[in-house]
C-alpha cells in the first residue's frame, strides 16, 4: 500500500469515527443513532458523506442561533415555574390536573393564561367564513400561517380577503410551508403576491411536487388578525374541508377561535416562523397585541419542533396519560405512537381510565395506516379501546381527560409530529369546553366500529408482514 492510500485509507477511518461518534452522541433514539453507525462503518466513504449531508440537523442549529437573537421571542414570558393556586379552585373535583399544569409548565416558555375564550369550529364549513369574516374586519394586520394553501375556490377566497385587507391599509403577512404550497398547481403564492400580500414559503427543498411523508416541515395552522383574534388547530386552506359540498375527498377536521391573552402567544410562534423565514420582526403600531380577558378558560399554548429540547408536545401527552383518573378520548388521523406512548397508553387502562382512540377507518397515507394496523394490537392488548370512523376521512386531532382537560392543536400521534415537524397545540383547563368537544367525539364514537383484539389477530399473514414491514418506518411516519 503507497503511502498516499495509507493517508486516504486513514482519513476515511478519521471520518468515519466522527460520523458515527457524532451519532452516538446527539441522535435521541437508539434506532436512529444504530442505523446510521451500522450505514456509516458498511460504506466507508458513502455512509460518512451521507451522514454529514443528511443526519445532522442543522435547521435545529439554525433556529436556536436566530432565535437567541429575536427580541420578540426573547420577550416572551419566562414559565416554567408556578401554576396559580387560583387554577385549583377553578377545577375544583378535578384539582389533580393541576399536576398536568405543573408539568407542561417546565416543559415551554409560554404562560398559562387565564380569561380566555375558545370556540370550536367544525370543518371548513364554520372555520372558513369566521376567519374570513376576521380578516373583512382586520383594522391593522394579519399574520397567516398554514401548512397547505390550496389555490381553488376556498384559496381564492382567502386570497381575495388577504388582498381587500392590503387595499384598506391593513399589514399582512402569509407564511406557506413549502412543500405544502405544492398541493395544487400552480401554487397560490404567485396570485397572493399577484395581489400584493407578502408571502413566503418556509423551508424551501427540493422534495417531490407532493411529498405527504416529508418531514422537518412547518405544518403549524395559525391566523391572528388584530392581534385580538386567532384561530388554530387541523384545518389547512382547502376546498375539501368544506363537507357541505360533498366532494368525494371531504376531511373533516376541528379549529378553536381564541380571544383573549391567549392570542399572544399564538402570534409569538407565528411571528417567530415568519421571522426564521425571512428575518424580518414583526413590531411596531400595526402589531401591537391585545390581551383583553374575553373568558373564562385556562390556556397554554406548546408549541414544538425539531430545534425543540423537550418535545414538550410528546412529554405532554405522556403527562395527560399519566394524571387521567376517569377517560381519555383521543382523536387523530394518524396514529403511530412511539413505545413509550403505548406504554402509557396501556397503563392508563390498567388502572381503570376508560380510553378510547377514534381513527378514521380508511386513511390516506397507505403506509402510515399499515403501520398503525402492526401497533393496534399493542393498544388493545391491555384495555384501550379504538375505534374505526366511516368516511369522510377525519383529521382532527383531538385529546380530553376527564371532561376537564382538552387538547387541540395541529400534533398528530406519530413522530413526525411529536419529533421531525414544527407543530402547535393549545392545552385547555375548562370543564365546559372539554364537555363539548367531549360530547362530539361520543357523537363520532358512536357512527364508528369498534376493533377487537380478535380481528387484528386474524388478519391473513401476507398483510401482517406487510403491516409489520410498514411499522419499521415508524420513527420517520
Amino acid at each position: 500500500m503507497t503511502l498516499t492510500q495509507l493517508i486516504v485509507s486513514a482519513l476515511v477511518v478519521a471520518l468515519s469515527a466522527l460520523a458515527s461518534g457524532h451519532a452516538l452522541v446527539f441522535k435521541r433514539d437508539p434506532r436512529s443513532a444504530i442505523a446510521w453507525v451500522v450505514f456509516i462503518w458498511l460504506l466507508p466513504t458513502v455512509g460518512p458523506l451521507a451522514y454529514l449531508l443528511l443526519g445532522i440537523n442543522r435547521l435545529r442549529r439554525r433556529a436556536l442561533a436566530l432565535r437567541a437573537h429575536d427580541a420578540a421571542h426573547a420577550a416572551l414570558p419566562a414559565a416554567g415555574g408556578d401554576v396559580p393556586t387560583s387554577l385549583a379552585t377553578v377545577l375544583g373535583d378535578d384539582a389533580h390536573l393541576v399536576a398536568l399544569a405543573r408539568a407542561t409548565a417546565r416543559l415551554t416558555d409560554a404562560p398559562l393564561a387565564a380569561n380566555n375564550r375558545v370556540t370550536p369550529l367544525h370543518n371548513g364549513d364554520a372555520t372558513y367564513p369566521a376567519m374570513l369574516g376576521a380578516i373583512d374586519g382586520a383594522t391593522s394586520s394579519v399574520l397567516l400561517c398554514s401548512y397547505i394553501f390550496d389555490n381553488d375556490e376556498v384559496g381564492r377566497a382567502f386570497v381575495d380577503a388577504l388582498a381587500r385587507a392590503v387595499a384598506r391599509g391593513v399589514a399582512v403577512r402569509v407564511l406557506v410551508d413549502d412543500v405544502g404550497r405544492r398541493y395544487s398547481w400552480p401554487s397560490i403564492l404567485r396570485p397572493l403576491r399577484a395581489r400584493g400580500v407578502r408571502t413566503a414559503a418556509f423551508l424551501p427543498t427540493f422534495a417531490p411536487l407532493r411529498a405527504p411523508l416529508a418531514n422537518l416541515r412547518n405544518h403549524r395552522k395559525i391566523c391572528v388578525v388584530d392581534g385580538r383574534i386567532a384561530f388554530t388547530g387541523g384545518l389547512n386552506i382547502r376546498d375539501e374541508h368544506v363537507l357541505g359540498r360533498a366532494q368525494p375527498d371531504a376531511t373533516a377536521d376541528l379549529h378553536v377561535q381564541v380571544e383573549g391573552p391567549l392570542v399572544r402567544e399564538l402570534f409569538a410562534v407565528a411571528a417567530d416562523d415568519w421571522r426564521f423565514t425571512t428575518g424580518e420582526l414583526l413590531e411596531g403600531p400595526a402589531w401591537q397585541l391585545g390581551s383583553d380577558a374575553r373568558g373564562a378558560v385556562w390556556a397554554r399554548v406548546l408549541a414544538d419542533g425539531p430545534e425543540s429540547r423537550h418535545d414538550p408536545i410528546r412529554w405532554t401527552l405522556l403527562a395527560a396519560l399519566a394524571v387521567a383518573r376517569r377517560s381519555v378520548r383521543i382523536a387523530t388521523p394518524y396514529f403511530v405512537p412511539d413505545q413509550g406512548l403505548i406504554t402509557a397508553l396501556g397503563a392508563a387502562a390498567l388502572r381503570g381510565v376508560d380510553v378510547d382512540v377514534l381513527l378514521p377507518a380508511r386513511g390516506n397515507i397507505r403506509l402510515a395506516q399499515w403501520a398503525q394496523q402492526a401497533l393496534l394490537w399493542q393498544t388493545l392488548e391491555h384495555g384501550c379501546r379504538v375505534y374505526q370512523q366511516p368516511a369522510p376521512f377525519d383529521h382532527t386531532k383531538l385529546m380530553v381527560v376527564d371532561d376537564a382537560w382538552s387538547l387541540v392543536g395541529s400534533a398528530n400521534w406519530d413522530a413526525r409530529s411529536l419529533r421531525l415537524n414544527f407543530e402547535v397545540d393549545v392545552e385547555c383547563y375548562d370543564r365546559a369546553l372539554a364537555a363539548t368537544l367531549a360530547r362530539d367525539f361520543d357523537d363520532k364514537r358512536a357512527r364508528s366500529r369498534s376493533v377487537t383484539l380478535a380481528e387484528v389477530d386474524a388478519r391473513a399473514l401476507p398483510v401482517k408482514l406487510r403491516d409489520g414491514a410498514a411499522r419499521l418506518f415508524a420513527p420517520y411516519l
